[in-house]
């Protein structure tokens, strides 16, 4: 990459919807007091922003990245902002994660006009969601009630619940706050040890080329926050080994306190009738895993590198999904 991009604006490419716009600000604020050069944001049209079929349908797998690390690669832009829980597992050759900045709330939150939890629904209540695995977990929290498929940002799923086409939607927690969503309506928080979330929620992910110029690349490893990533690494290699994809009816969710990271995984039948889960302790340092009701023992992960300890206990906690029969649950991901 050509060194004269230190005389120019540092180009943030992002998708034109409210949130990723927000989000991506976010980001350029950060990186503008880092690196002492002006960010501008390049509006980028993916496909999942023109196509308004069910993601189910259309496949959630890449559907807002591809586009994005096209124009990347194509040097339409410097660097990208994810949503990490949108983003394949597989990173394109030529391009890297420089950043995941800290983690915001990792939550899913349910919507209603009146505060009514979610489990106290009226039979036949209208829960709008499009995702998979929320669907699995509405169908476990509240059987009687009707799951709608939708899409759309979050201003117009807020819309249907106030005009009273839906009873509740589901929205995550972190979208919620960086838009600074004010609404009447009311919000019930779904605790993380009983309504897990998908990998990566609540994180953005910054994208770059491999040979992004030095400076860039220092000014986004400031923007890195250890926790977030290694807590991510340990969600996505979940998904990864599962081989899965973005809309899988699965959900993981990391913890890393000191040396040490808890994960816990659900694998949900997307009726609701049936989940798998692992719940697991490991100490990234030393390599110690102690299993929670599993049984079994996983292997021990090689603490030299915290990274790549992550990585290997998600492939290890997938690897016990699966024998424990996770692999007739999820649908497969599909090159």
């Amino acid at each position: 990459m050509s060194t004269s991009i230190r005389q120019r604006p540092i180009r943030l490419g992002t998708r034109r919807s409210a949130l990723a716009q927000a989000q991506s600000g976010h980001v350029a604020a950060a990186l503008e007091k880092i690196s002492g050069r002006p960010v501008e944001l390049v509006p980028i049209v993916s496909e999942g922003d023109t196509n308004r079929a069910s993601l189910s349908e259309i496949g959630g797998l890449g559907i807002f990245a591809t586009r994005l690390r096209e124009a990347l690669l194509a040097g339409e832009c410097d660097i990208l902002v994810h949503s990490l829980k949108d983003l394949p597992t597989a990173i394109p050759d030529g391009l890297v994660i420089a950043a995941t900045p800290v983690r915001e709330d990792a939550r899913d939150v349910v919507i209603t006009r009146d505060g009514t939890p979610l489990h106290r629904l009226p039979a036949g209540a209208k829960i709008g969601t499009g995702s998979p695995r929320r669907i699995a977990q509405v169908r476990i929290r509240a059987p009687r009630a009707e799951v709608v498929d939708i899409r759309g940002n979050v201003d117009s799923r807020l819309a249907r619940v106030e005009s009273g086409q839906l009873d509740a939607v589901i929205l995550a927690a972190a979208g919620l706050s960086r838009l600074g969503s004010e609404t009447a309506l009311q919000r019930e928080e779904l605790g993380l040890a009983e309504w897990p979330t998908a990998p990566g929620q609540g994180s953005l992910a910054v994208e770059t080329t491999a040979d992004a110029a030095s400076d860039l690349r220092s000014a986004l490893a400031e923007l890195d926050d250890e926790s977030t990533r290694l807590a991510i690494t340990v969600e996505r290699a979940v998904l990864e080994g599962l081989d899965a994809g973005c809309q899988a009816p699965m959900a993981a969710h990391a913890v890393v306190t000191g040396d040490a990271v808890r994960v816990r995984s659900v694998v949900y039948d997307p009726a609701g009738e049936r989940r798998i889960g692992l719940d697991v302790t490991e100490s990234l340092n030393r390599g110690y895993i102690r299993s929670h009701g599993s049984g079994n023992e996983a292997d021990a992960a090689d603490g030299a590198n915290p990274t790549l300890a992550a990585h290997e206990l998600g492939i290890s906690v997938a690897r016990r999904l699966l024998e424990q029969g996770a692999a007739d649950l999820v649908p497969r991901e599909q090159p």
